[in-house]
């Protein structure tokens, strides 16, 4: 049973997360495009806002099918009796900030430049600079699911070696 639950757990984290990662990152560029705020001497795109609507839907859907990340790691962590170790703690909050970040900031900001709002906080804020924070922000949640994924490999304290 442990072997099903950490394939499905790892499967998912590969599947949802990594699609959220990959897209994440390359909306700000598209949403950019879409709004006419290149500036890079990038060419116009006419479908760089159906593009930027994709991924902000793929990061969308996947958030939902990442939420089988933390509950096939649970139980797997309960299976290895290891849910009270400390790396498995500190995994469980980077895992519980990343996603509050994705769920309040990131996708509600995706959805503000689709909405040609660029930051609604902030009128006078360019949709460059709304798209500069984005990707920002969205480098900050990958470098905590890196974190995640290393914590899960080197396993502070475990006892298998590796």
């Amino acid at each position: 049973m442990t072997k099903f639950l950490l394939s499905v757990h790892v499967l998912a984290a590969i599947l949802a997360v990594g699609s959220i990662t990959v897209a994440a990152s390359m909306f700000p560029r598209y949403a950019l495009r879409a709004l006419g705020g290149e500036g890079d001497g990038e060419p116009t795109d006419d479908r760089a806002p159906g593009i930027a609507a994709l991924l902000h839907r793929v990061c969308r859907a996947y958030a939902v099918a990442g939420l089988a990340v933390p509950v096939f790691g649970i139980a797997t962590a309960v299976q290895l009796d290891v849910l009270t170790d400390a790396w498995l703690i500190t995994s469980l909050i980077l895992t519980t900030i990343a996603a509050g970040l994705l769920a309040v900031v990131i996708l509600p900001r995706q959805r503000a430049l689709l909405d040609r709002a660029p930051d609604l906080s902030d009128p006078a804020d360019g949709a460059r600079r709304a798209a500069a924070r984005l990707a920002m922000l969205t480098g900050i949640f990958n470098v905590l699911w890196a974190t995640v994924t290393v914590l899960m490999i080197v396993r502070p304290g475990s006892t298998t070696g590796a």
